[in-house]
């Protein structure tokens, strides 16, 4: 089996400690029953960076040395990883609704999105079932009256 290259034993070392650190009960916390009956379960956005980099160098110990006594060139490397976990909210599940509440405090956007297919469905009732616009019916002024004889 051939000799495994430094940078290979570097990104594998990054790469199960990333892996050890972000797992889905990061993103989506374990559930929580209040006594009502009602689930919460915690949700959290987890971004993660990963670099990993070196290079080779040949050391020059002398012009005298033959090429079949030449070492391995010399290896010079690193690699790092950052993990960034923001908890955004928590699902509500209970009384047949599931809702989400934002941790942020911004709860205006949540709520427009909330209320946007409410909103949608007045604005088609009141266009017509076809899309098109009806206008209202206008009022008759003073219809004839039948002549009397």
């Amino acid at each position: 089996m051939p000799e495994q290259h430094p940078i290979e034993g570097l990104m594998k070392t990054a790469m199960e400690s990333i892996k050890e650190m972000v797992d889905v009960n990061t993103v989506v916390g374990d559930p929580v029953e209040a006594p009502d009956g009602t689930v919460i379960i915690p949700i959290s956005r987890v971004a993660c960076g990963f670099a990993a980099g070196g290079g080779e160098f040949e050391i020059n110990a002398g012009s005298d040395k033959k090429k079949e006594d030449a070492q391995m060139p010399a290896f010079g490397g690193g690699s790092g990883a950052g993990v960034s976990v923001k908890p955004i909210g928590f699902l509500v599940a209970g009384n047949g609704k599931v809702r989400l509440l934002p941790v942020d405090g911004n709860a205006v956007v949540d709520r427009l999105i909330d209320v946007a297919p409410q909103v949608m469905a007045q604005i088609q009732s009141m266009l017509g079932a076809g899309g098109e616009h009806k206008p209202p019916p206008q009022p008759q002024s003073n219809p004839p009256q039948p002549a009397l004889s």
